[in-house]
């Protein structure tokens, strides 16, 4: 099963959303079937077969996230980050401003899903391929 550090080692690559789906590919090709990751301090958790978990810990300091959820503001900033113009650390902060507390990503759906602090689903995405 996969570890932490082939986790952090394929994350590693990762400089801005352009880069994700080769992301993907690589942690699916370690045997993640989803995971989730926390905006308030980057902290993840990697699901594998037979309820295989590895966590990833935090990565950067806590920041707040907002209460209310700015969608437009989100789903442009998201847009811009996919297309390469923002690192990881700016496409964060604008998670936390606009009241995203987390992320999952489902392997089988290839699908993004995005959470306010109440746990609602405010966007799924198709991931590409």
């Amino acid at each position: 099963m996969f570890t932490v550090e082939q986790l952090q080692s394929a994350h590693s690559i990762v400089k801005s959303g352009a880069d994700f789906p080769a992301y993907i590919k690589e942690i699916k090709s370690l045997g993640v079937t989803k995971y989730q990751t926390y905006v308030s301090d980057g902290h993840t958790n990697y699901h594998g077969a037979n309820n295989y978990i590895a966590n990833v810990p935090a990565k950067y300091e806590t920041v707040d996230i907002a209460d209310s959820v700015n969608e437009d503001v989100f789903k442009a900033e998201l847009k811009a980050h996919q297309q390469g113009k923002t690192d990881f650390l700016t496409f964060i902060k604008m998670c936390a401003s606009t009241g995203i507390e987390k992320w999952e990503i489902n392997m089988e759906k290839m699908t993004c899903t995005y959470y306010n602090k109440a746990g609602n689903a405010l966007l799924i995405e198709q991931i590409p391929q």
